[in-house]
């Protein structure tokens, strides 16, 4: 049998589905085109048949890769000659982490963010406190409690939605810190104590990462870059930490709040200028920064040691031996800032807050000696107390004699001796000393102020 085709009826119907297919694909090829220029990728329009790309004057004019949003936004970088649009772009393309949400990193974070680096991370484990905000100040008051990880992300996502923003809600350390840092490519630590910022600068030399290093404390601050390029680690300058007395921490020795704010911007431009391939990076020097006198210098420090430890041309050191150290035993300080309880005294030296607001409330004849410094007795004190620093304890005994006497002479009859400091450790010393020289019932308030605060007097002032 003779196998018949289609008709021409029908020839005609599945042509003009054909065509309507057709001008459908092209619609959406148009359509894709269209946001593709909208999104200024900077790839040419797609081909369509087989012909040459179809052009036009905004794809010949944005192949940098910036979007007309981008231009607008980042305009002011473009405009200088030094930055202009290859530096804007280095700058989209690159991936910084922040280490540490707080005095350093907050003004760091909000000016990366700002200025367009593409992808952004963020760790910290803390949370957000009320006596940190003076100098935090990409926290709000909101947002106190909460972590400083959701609080600087959504900061940072404020100033600038069109970023990649990266959370790391936890604590750097040696289990997680090669994990972490790998995916970026330059890493600032904005952390305040000593094992950390060895850990971070080991993890950055394995790794081959730039390390940008800030410090501030009191009235003071320091800045330079790590492992770049051929220039020293942080063990090169520091081989062997420095004593525990020296390494102070804004909760004990306090910082005024703009101090961390001028590094934490330095910090900012030093990884903005690496990232975006201009400048100067601070590597092989360091900036010190006084702020009571304004003054700013730059100094040259030691390069790169051939026999550092971690660096050096004969080093071997590893991610097994990374992992494996153990920083807070290297520097004798923990990471993690939590104040020092010691335990000087036996037990019936001792009094608790409780025990001694009982004291006071029955009026029992006594003296209490304050033995913080005189500074920290101006912000709130107990009333009636005596301060004597214990720094200046030796040289003013005859003081705590006679007021001992005084007290004595009103009632009578004999009077007790109590010592109070903020945390209740100096306050032990000063025991120590006092019952040695003849105040042989002086007695320390277990606490310190801390301790009366949290235990008798909710609305006593901590600080």
């Amino acid at each position: 049998m003779e196998h018949k085709g289609p008709d021409g009826a029908a020839i005609r119907r599945e042509i003009e589905s054909l065509k309507a297919t057709k001008a459908d694909i092209e619609s959406q090829i148009s359509s894709l085109e269209a946001r593709l220029r909208d999104m200024n990728l900077g790839t040419e329009a797609v081909s369509i048949n087989g012909s040459c790309p179809l052009t036009s004057a905004v794809d010949v004019s944005l192949r940098h890769g910036l979007s007309p949003d981008m231009i607008h936004r980042y305009s002011r970088h473009l405009l200088l000659p030094s930055f202009g649009v290859e530096a804007q772009s280095n700058l989209l393309k690159a991936s910084i982490l922040v280490v540490g949400a707080g005095g350093l990193g907050s003004p760091a974070l909000l000016y990366l963010a700002s200025c367009g680096v593409g992808r952004l991370g963020i760790v910290d484990n803390d949370v957000v406190e009320l006596n940190n905000m003076h100098r935090q100040i990409i926290h709000t008051e909101a947002y106190i409690g909460q972590p400083k990880v959701e609080s600087a992300a959504e900061a940072c996502r404020a100033v600038n939605s069109t970023i990649q923003i990266v959370k790391h809600k936890e604590a750097l350390r040696t289990s997680n810190a090669l994990k972490i840092m790998s995916q970026y490519d330059i890493v600032v630590d904005a952390t305040d104590n000593a094992p950390s910022r060895y850990m971070i600068s080991d993890c950055c030399v394995l790794l081959g990462k730039p390390l940008v290093s800030g410090a501030a404390l009191g009235l003071e601050g320091q800045l330079t870059v790590y492992n770049y390029k051929g220039g020293p680690c942080y063990r090169c300058l520091f081989p062997t930490p420095p004593p525990t007395t020296a390494c102070q921490r804004c909760s004990d020795s306090g910082v005024l709040g703009v101090v961390p704010g001028i590094i934490g911007c330095l910090q900012a431009l030093e990884a903005i200028k690496i990232a975006s391939s201009v400048g100067e990076p601070l590597s092989g020097r360091m900036l010190l920064f006084d702020a009571l006198s304004a003054r700013i210098r730059i100094v040259k420090i030691r390069g790169k040691s051939s026999e550092c430890a971690a660096c050096g041309e004969t080093t071997r050191f590893t991610v097994e031996q990374f992992q494996n150290f153990d920083y807070e035993k290297f520097t004798q300080s923990p990471m993690v800032a939590s104040p020092p309880k010691l335990n000087l005294l036996p037990q019936d030296s001792r009094i608790s807050g409780i025990e001694y607001s009982k004291i006071v409330k029955d009026g029992e004849a006594h003296i209490l000696v304050d033995v913080r410094p005189e500074h920290h007795f101006r912000i709130v004190s107990l009333p009636n107390s005596l301060n004597v620093p214990l720094s200046a304890l030796e040289n003013r005994v005859s003081e705590i004699s006679l007021a001992m006497k005084e007290i004595e002479g009103q009632n009578g009859k004999g009077a007790s001796l109590f010592v109070i400091c903020r945390r209740g450790n100096d306050s032990q010393r000063a025991v120590q000393y006092l019952q040695k020289v003849g105040f042989t019932s002086a007695k320390d308030i277990v606490g310190g102020i801390e301790g009366w605060a949290g235990e008798v007097d909710p609305s006593f002032p901590a600080y």
